[in-house]
Formats: C-alpha cells, sequence, structure tokens
C-alpha cells in the first residue's frame, strides 16, 4: 500500500492509495519529474537525483526513472516543486485537477499522473479510475491482439491445411509414379537378371568350349613337338650316318663295307670259337666220322642241356661276352640308380665306368656306357676309362634313343648284349636282334 501526504491544509494528503500504481501511471510520473527536473536547481533536488542532474531528459528518465519515482512517493517538497513545474507547464489541466473536473478528452493515464504528482482532492479515484481504465484498455487491446492472433492463427490453419492438402495430393501423385517408376524397373531388374543368367550360361559354354579347344591344341601342340623331337631325331641321325658315310668315303671305304668286315670278322671268330667248343680238329672231315658214335671225352646233347643257365645266372653275360665281336652296352643311370641310387649322379658314373673298365679288360668285348644327357646341369669333363667308350645323349635325345641307334647301326648277326631294366629298351632293342640283360644281373657280375 502506498501512501501519500501533502503539507497543505484542505487537500487530498489524506487519502491513500490502497494499490500499487499502475504501469502506465508510473510511467507518465517519471515523465513528469523528467521534464520539471531540468527546471530545479541543483540544491533543490534530493541528495539521491543530484547525480542525474546533467543528464538530458530521456537519458535521465531511462537511468534515473526508479530513483525519481522514490523521490517523489517520499518527498513532499519535491512532489510541490514538481508539481510547481508541471502547473506552469500544462496550467488548464492543473486548474480542472484543481476543479475535480478534468477535461473529457484528456487521457486517462496523463490525469491520473497529473493528480499524483499534484495530489488534489479525490486523486486516488482518478488515479484507480485510470489504472483501471488502463487495464480495460490493456484488457482490450490484448483481446484485439489476442483475436487477432486468432485471426492469424486461423489463416495459417487454412493456409497450413490447404498446404497439407497440396502436399499431400502432391506426394499422393508422387507416391503413385514412384510405383509406377518401382514396377518398371523390377520388371527391368528381372529382364536384366535373366539376361545375366542367360549370358553367364552362354559364358560357361564358351568356356568349356575354349577349354576343350585348349586341350585339344595342347594335344595337338603335344603331339607337335613329339613329333617335331621325332624328326629332329631322325635328321640327327641322318646327319650321323651322312657324316659317317662321307668319312668312310673319304678314308676309302663305306660303312656297308665296314660292316660287311666286321660282320665278316663275326662269322670267323664265331666259326672259330664253334670250332673250339665242339672241339673239332683242324684237319678236314673224314668219312667215317660221319658215322653216328659216341667218341671219349664228347659231349653228349644230356651234358650240352645240362649247361644251360637261368637269365639272372651272371654267368650267362660272360657266355655272351665271350661271343666272338660282342659289343656290350650299358645303360649307365638305369644300372647306377637301380645298384647304388643315394650317391651323387658323378659318383655314380665315376663307379660304374671304373667297374666297366675291369670288366672289359677282362673279356675284351667292345663296351659301350650310355648316359642321359638331360640329367647334367652342364656338360661333364670326364676322361673315359681304358676300353670303354662313354656317351651323353644330346639335348632333345634320351639315352634309350641313342642306345637304340647303337644297335641299329650294328650289322646283323653281330651279337649285341644291351644291359637295362627298361621294359621299352629291353624289348625295342629284342626286335632288331639284340640281347637284353637285365642291370641286376650286370651289378651282379660286376660285384
Amino acid at each position: 500500500m502506498v501512501e501519500t501526504h501533502d503539507g497543505e491544509p484542505g487537500d487530498g494528503a489524506a487519502e491513500v492509495l490502497d494499490r500499487p500504481l499502475p504501469d502506465g501511471v508510473r510511467r507518465r510520473v517519471v515523465q513528469i519529474v523528467s521534464d520539471g527536473f531540468g527546471g530545479l536547481t541543483l540544491g533543490e533536488l534530493p541528495a539521491q537525483l543530484r547525480q542525474y542532474a546533467r543528464f538530458a531528459p530521456n537519458r535521465r528518465a531511462k537511468f534515473a526513472g526508479n530513483a525519481m519515482a522514490a523521490a517523489v512517493e517520499s518527498d513532499p517538497l519535491f512532489r510541490q516543486r514538481i508539481g510547481e513545474k508541471f502547473r506552469d507547464a500544462q496550467p488548464e489541466l492543473a486548474d480542472a485537477l484543481d476543479t475535480g473536473s478534468p477535461p473529457p478528452a484528456a487521457d486517462p493515464l496523463d490525469v491520473a499522473a497529473a493528480a499524483y504528482v499534484l495530489r488534489p482532492h479525490g486523486w486516488v479515484k482518478l488515479v484507480a479510475a485510470a489504472g483501471e481504465e488502463a487495464q480495460r484498455a490493456d484488457a482490450e487491446r490484448a483481446d484485439e491482439e489476442s483475436r487477432a492472433e486468432l485471426e492469424r492463427l486461423q489463416e495459417e490453419l487454412v493456409r497450413a491445411r490447404e498446404h497439407t492438402r497440396t502436399e499431400t495430393e502432391r506426394l499422393r501423385a508422387e507416391l503413385e509414379s514412384a510405383k509406377r517408376e518401382t514396377e518398371s524397373l523390377h520388371r527391368k531388374l528381372r529382364s536384366a537378371l535373366s539376361d545375366v543368367k542367360r549370358g553367364e550360361a552362354a559364358l560357361r559354354k564358351v568356356q568349356a568350349e575354349m577349354d576343350a579347344v585348349r586341350t585339344e591344341g595342347q594335344t595337338q601342340v603335344s603331339a607337335a613337338e613329339s613329333e617335331t623331337r621325332r624328326l629332329k631325331a631322325r635328321l640327327g641321325e641322318a646327319e650321323a650316318a651322312l657324316e659317317a658315310t662321307r668319312k668312310a668315303a673319304r678314308e676309302g671305304r663305306s660303312v656297308e663295307d665296314m660292316r660287311v668286315r666286321l660282320l665278316l670278322d663275326t662269322l670267323l671268330d664265331s666259326a672259330q670259337g664253334l670250332r673250339r667248343e665242339l672241339a673239332l680238329p683242324p684237319v678236314s672231315v673224314r668219312p667215317a666220322e660221319t658215322v653216328d658214335a659216341v667218341e671219349p671225352g664228347r659231349m653228349t646233347p644230356k651234358d650240352i642241356a645240362a649247361r644251360a643257365l637261368s637269365d639272372n645266372d651272371p654267368a650267362i653275360l660272360d657266355q655272351l661276352l665271350a661271343l666272338p665281336q660282342a659289343h656290350l652296352v650299358v645303360d649307365g643311370y638305369n644300372v647306377t640308380k637301380t645298384g647304388y641310387p643315394q650317391m651323387p649322379l658323378e659318383k655314380q658314373r665315376l663307379r660304374l665306368l671304373g667297374q666297366l673298365s675291369q670288366l672289359a679288360a677282362q673279356t675284351g668285348a667292345e663296351t659301350t656306357c650310355v648316359f642321359d644327357g638331360a640329367e647334367l646341369a652342364a656338360p661333364v669333363l670326364l676322361a673315359p676309362p681304358r676300353g670303354v667308350r662313354v656317351l651323353f645323349s644330346k639335348p632333345g635325345v634320351t639315352a634309350d634313343e641313342l642306345i637304340r641307334q647303337l644297335v641299329r647301326a650294328e650289322p646283323p648277326g653281330r651279337p649285341v648284349i644291351v644291359v637295362s631294366t627298361d621294359r621299352e629298351v629291353a624289348d625295342g632293342v629284342a626286335r632288331t636282334g639284340a640281347r637284353p640283360v637285365a642291370s641286376a644281373v650286370l651289378l651282379k657280375r660286376l660285384s
């Protein structure tokens, strides 16, 4: 509750304001004080307001409003001086308030603020009425603003509904379009998947055909390579035969002459050996000797049958090597890998060649040892042992093929003994008239 007092008797000093000063009235009171503030001297101002003496009216109302309102409330003398300045500024309104009939056209807030400062009789009613009028105006203004805001919101709601309806129709149309497009894409996807499956099937078929063609091509290439190697081998044989023929021609004799002479020597040695075997006398046959009879010390057919040997008996190799002009051909690695495979190749060769040298010295037979040249990383520097011919196959030619070339080079009728456990080699040389012997038989004989 705010109480006000005035020093003059008979005025509205006894009246009491039983409610807070309305905000609109308070702002007008502060403006009145600010306007009359500049007409007072520094000594006429309350102590708390002197610091605002040099402020402009608007700045003073802004920064010293609370202090000025409090001074008007609590300092009757200051309020009286501000009232005098107000009377000077607005005498008509002041006189109307003194008579108790304020102008009807005046602003209620201005009337209430002037009554609050001047304190005429009935000023509390004027202030209260102004407050009620201000509140009613505020309420009406608030109602107007609320109605305007409501209308605005209703309009926005209508626009929002319209926008929502339009947007919903647009989205529904877009959804329908998206559905149609999705269905079209699904159809295209199914078609593409079908095309992909057909393409994969075709690709698998093409790959299978390519694999078949590649396999057939590899087979043809392998066959062509084999045929090329065979033709190269035949060409090599032809070149070797041609070179031998040229060499023999240069020496005044042909290969056939050499073969015939060797066969003749073989026949002669065979005849001499047969005569020694049969113990024939060096004289010609006598008529009496044609009579069938048993002579003392002569072998009978039963004795000859008892002398037959097994194919695995090393003694059979000695009998074969004892034949006239016998030629022993040895498959080198086949023998060494059968007898001592754990040794390095170099030591295998040296051991076998040393034993063959001893065998050649014992039997006097021509001895040739053949090694596969494909097993070599570099040419072999080897001094052939005494009595043994050492041969390595050329690149692209196997030791088996070289052995068959050696056998074919011999004249028919010459005893050729081939030592190898290779079944293909043994069967091949047997067809050409040579005698195959297993590697184990030679190893037993050498041991």
